[in-house]
Parts: C-alpha cells; sequence; structure tokens
C-alpha cells in the first residue's frame, strides 16, 4: 500500500475519531475526567499538562493520578466504578458535545461503504463516550464496530483489538488499514505490520507523519478522494 492509488485496496478501515473523524467541543469530555476524579479520589485537579492528544482515557488518568501522587493500585481499584462515572457524566451532558466533521470525512465514508469496505473505530475513548461524539456528528451508522480504551491502554493494543474484531468478520487474512492523525497511531499500526494513512487534521503536520513513513500521508481526508479510481463520493 505504499503507492497512494493502492490505499484503497484494502478489505477494512478502521478510523480514530479525535482529530482524524471529527473535533469534538463543549467540554463534556473533559469535563468528566475531572468530575470522576474528584468523586472517586477527592482531586479538584485538572487534567492539562498530561499528553492527550494519541494518549487513551485509561492512560490519562493514570498519568494524573500518578502526578497527584496516588498509587497506581487505588485506581486499579476503582477504575470500572471510574470508567462509569466518566460515561454517565457524558451521556448526561450529550447536550453539550458538538462535534465537527474533519474534512472530505463524509464523502470519504461514503465511498468506502459504497465499495463494501468493513468500517471501524479505534481510538483511546472509552466506548460509550466515543460513541456519542460519533452520533453526534451524524456518522454512527457507516461504522459496524468499534475497540477502546475501557479495556486496554495502549494504543496498540486497541488496534490489535481493531484488528482482530475486523478478521472475525470478513476474514483471517482479511487487510485492515488504519486511518489516524497523530504519530501514535501511526506507531501502533506499525507495530502491528498494518497498513496506515496518516492525517494532518490534528496537531501532528504533514512533516511530522511522513518521518514515520506511513503508508500514505495527506494533509486531510479530502486529499484521499483525489487518489480514488472512479470515485462518485
Amino acid at each position: 500500500m505504499s503507492a497512494s492509488r493502492k490505499w484503497i485496496e484494502a478489505d477494512a478501515y478502521v478510523f480514530d475519531i479525535d482529530g482524524t473523524l471529527l473535533h469534538a467541543y463543549g467540554g463534556a469530555h473533559y469535563n468528566s475526567f475531572h468530575f470522576a476524579l474528584e468523586k472517586h479520589f477527592g482531586l479538584t485537579c485538572k487534567i492539562d499538562g498530561v499528553p492527550l492528544h494519541g494518549n487513551t482515557d485509561t492512560g490519562i488518568l493514570r498519568a494524573v493520578l500518578a502526578r497527584e501522587g496516588v498509587a497506581a493500585e487505588q485506581f486499579d481499584l476503582k477504575r470500572e466504578a471510574v470508567f462509569t462515572e466518566m460515561c454517565d457524566e457524558v451521556e448526561k451532558n450529550r447536550d453539550q458535545v458538538r462535534s465537527e466533521l474533519c474534512p472530505g470525512i463524509t464523502q470519504l465514508l461514503a465511498e468506502l461503504k459504497r465499495r463494501g469496505k468493513l468500517l471501524g473505530l479505534a481510538t483511546g475513548n472509552l466506548e460509550r463516550i466515543g460513541w456519542i461524539k460519533v452520533e453526534s456528528a451524524g456518522v454512527r451508522g457507516y461504522f459496524t464496530f468499534g475497540a477502546f480504551s475501557d479495556g486496554h491502554e495502549n494504543r496498540t493494543e486497541i488496534f490489535r483489538d481493531a484488528m482482530d474484531r475486523a478478521r472475525k468478520q470478513i476474514g483471517s487474512s482479511a487487510s485492515v488499514c488504519f486511518v489516524g492523525d497523530t504519530v501514535h497511531d501511526v506507531t501502533a499500526a506499525k507495530a502491528l505490520n498494518a497498513p496506515v494513512i496518516a492525517v494532518a487534521t490534528g496537531i501532528f503536520t504533514v512533516e511530522q507523519l511522513t518521518d514515520l513513513r506511513p503508508d500514505v500521508c495527506v494533509s486531510s481526508c479530502e486529499d484521499l478522494l483525489a487518489h480514488i479510481p472512479n470515485a462518485t463520493a
């Protein structure tokens, strides 16, 4: 899949959410961290200062707790309750979630669906939060499955989960291509020897992403459409 025209030949396409599919606004997800941290650990700190882009919700929580001197074992004991609290909080405030699709996403998803490709998600979001963002953006119907951070702290393991889910549906030898906007997406896909498309719609530039040698690197998904033979989207 090194040639730009060949990326369309995969059987399944798995998208990161934040910065790749969409940009979410309104603060519901951000604030859910603070609500859970205060309720379960008595912390009134912010998650600011912890790397967010390309991280996972689980990884963010663990990093904040470590910074605040909370033992890892305490998080492990309360992990499921914390996740439930965050998801409930976003659900309660879902009317505040505003998701703006990145350029070319609607057309690209429609074209991939037209070609019979299986579409999924692989994201550092918790599952319920990730689906709320995608539903808010109006593209939930395109996706058959998702892999989230509820059970994984490491992005590579999330991607592995997504690959396994795709191959269970369409065959063990299916080609699964990942689409992401961070260096972490590229390295996770490469760790699985999977093709990866890097899109510079997040905080990383085309130059930064290209340095990691993804199979394709574009400024946005709009550019991908120009490389699809006979595209109708």
